[in-house]
């Protein structure tokens, strides 16, 4: 027998699930419970501190999910940390924020059929999270919870890498967000005076004294619960055994990419043979659930450098305690300091790569300790066409499931990597930052187009932005409509990345949270 019951059950406490959770439970007559597999993050300097976000991953604190064989990158795995805690990512990611181009929404729009999801749609959702402590009206928000702000510390290759691109032919810009992402300059970060601001911290510790919401955490989702054609609860595992709840009014999935498809799939919502092939009865049969997965592939170069420091040789002691007093120093860095965007070729609509500059040696998802002094300036493809997918290999939700990131798969992909990768080396090689730059890394001085190739294929990895599993439209392949519900099933919805249509061209915590303060508005909505 069920043991509790709530107006909304909501799967995951990630960066849109803490959003929903905490503006679904503003309104006293309603309640809420959120559900997270994962633990608290409270007191845990490991994942306050900007600079130790990658000392995070294949901890504790990350589900540590691993790739198929990537036929194009030599039939490596390749690695995909993800946050297992309340904030989901936000609590663990780059803390760049980056909305995506406005070419994103009106496709998600005008190609998709994602009516109400334009650019002209969204942005009053992003302007209402945001608290930017430096930009403003009308393309920016200066009270919302989110606080966005430049960083208390920057590096000097940083600020060399927005002369060295400038000087290279690309625009200055102090907003990647503002009316056109072209150029080059400091990312702003999700932080507060030098600290990790996840949506834990901006959303739902503040909402966790309302008597109308309950967090529940170390709360693994095993399935939805489905009677007739209407999702009526949450099946889920704490401390070894199964629990059950009602939802009264709505179920909501915000476990993201992976976890999302995944649950559906558990729970007989999903394509028909595939659900046979692991034994699962259908409830619906819904061909795109776990289809049309996208990620952001990155590449990083590297060069030792001279006349400058390293930021792995200023992680110590006095530097920690100059971040715990006045969160200023080293220890404030987010890694990926500077950017910029840009055309791989021209006749785009808009650009479809970008770069991330971190001031030390930056590769395998940094986890290796740099040896000796050098500086990253990752190519990242943030306009990508291969499509993978999210499957099932077992019926008991606690296996993981298979992830085909499918990283080069189109040869389109590739081709605007290599282009991404030359004018990244040509940057770098020249200007303020070539100055500090000597002997590259594992490249010759002058690489060819097919060493530049080869490097692709051997380090490629994650940006950590998967995608698009659950795709929102009107399309047969659909998984949710414009209005996030779930088709062919009542009382279901999914708000999280894995709705998106399309990956933004960008950084994707900033619209995941844009999904959430969405999908509260459209719930309210329907209520």
């Amino acid at each position: 027998m069920p043991e509790r019951s709530y107006d909304y059950v909501i799967v995951g406490a990630g960066s849109a699930g803490a959003v929903l959770a905490a503006r679904l439970s503003e309104d006293p007559r309603v309640t809420v419970l959120l559900l997270e597999a994962g633990g608290e993050t409270e007191g845990a300097d490991e994942v306050a501190v900007p600079a130790a976000f990658s000392s995070l991953f294949k901890t504790k604190w990350d589900w540590n999910y691993t790739t198929t064989e990537q036929k194009q990158l030599h039939g490596r795995r390749a690695y995909w940390p993800r946050m297992k805690a309340l904030g989901g990512c936000s609590s663990m990611n780059a803390m760049i924020y980056i909305r995506g181009n406005r070419a994103d929404y009106d496709s998600w729009r005008d190609q998709y059929g994602a009516t109400g999801w334009g650019f002209d749609d969204v942005l009053p959702y992003f302007v209402r999270s945001e608290g930017n402590t430096r930009l403003g009206a009308p393309l920016h928000g200066r009270s919302g919870p989110l606080l966005v702000e430049d960083r208390t510390y920057t590096h000097e290759l940083s600020h060399a890498f927005v002369d060295s691109a400038v000087s290279a032919g690309l625009k200055p810009t102090d907003d990647f967000n503002g009316a056109h992402q072209e150029g080059a300059g400091l990312y702003q970060v999700t932080c507060k005076r030098g600290r990790r601001w996840s949506t834990y911290d901006a959303f739902l510790k503040p909402a966790r004294s309302r008597p109308n919401l309950t967090v529940t955490t170390r709360a693994l989702a095993a399935r939805v619960d489905v009677e007739g054609e209407r999702a009526t609860g949450v099946t889920f595992r704490e401390r070894g055994r199964e629990h059950s709840v009602v939802a009264r009014r709505e179920v909501v999935l915000c476990g993201g990419a992976i976890n999302s498809p995944q649950l559906l799939l558990l729970s007989g919502i999903g394509p028909a043979s595939h659900l046979a092939e692991v034994g699962i009865e259908v409830t619906v049969d819904l061909a795109g659930v776990g289809a049309n997965l996208q990620d952001h592939p990155v590449v990083p170069l590297l060069w030792d450098t001279h006349g400058t420091t390293d930021l792995a040789q200023l992680n110590n002691l006095a530097n920690f305690a100059r971040w715990k007093a006045r969160g200023t120093g080293p220890l404030a860095s987010n890694i990926g300091e500077a950017g910029a965007f840009f055309s791989s070729r021209e006749g785009l609509p808009a650009p479809d790569l970008q770069i991330h500059l971190a001031p030390s040696g930056f590769y395998d998802n940094g986890l290796h300790e740099p040896e000796r002094r050098m500086v990253t300036a990752a190519a990242t493809l943030v306009n990508v066409r291969s499509r993978g997918h999210v499957r099932l290999r077992s019926a008991d939700p606690g296996w993981y499931p298979e992830i085909e990131a499918a990283y080069f798969e189109d040869q389109v992909d590739l081709d605007a990597m290599l282009a991404g990768l030359r004018r990244t080396w040509e940057i770098c090689t020249q200007g303020a930052l070539g100055g500090f730059v000597t002997r590259p890394w594992n490249l010759p001085d002058a690489p060819t187009d097919e060493d530049l190739v080869e490097h692709a294929r051997r380090w490629a990895q994650t940006l950590y932005h998967p995608t698009s599993t659950c795709a929102m439209g009107t399309g047969e392949d659909a998984v949710v409509d414009p209005q996030l519900r779930v088709r062919g099933v009542s009382g279901l919805r999914v708000a999280d990345a894995s709705v998106m249509p399309a990956v933004v061209r960008g950084n994707t915590n900033a619209p995941t949270i844009m999904i959430g303060e969405k999908a509260a508005d459209l719930i309210k909505e329907d209520q």
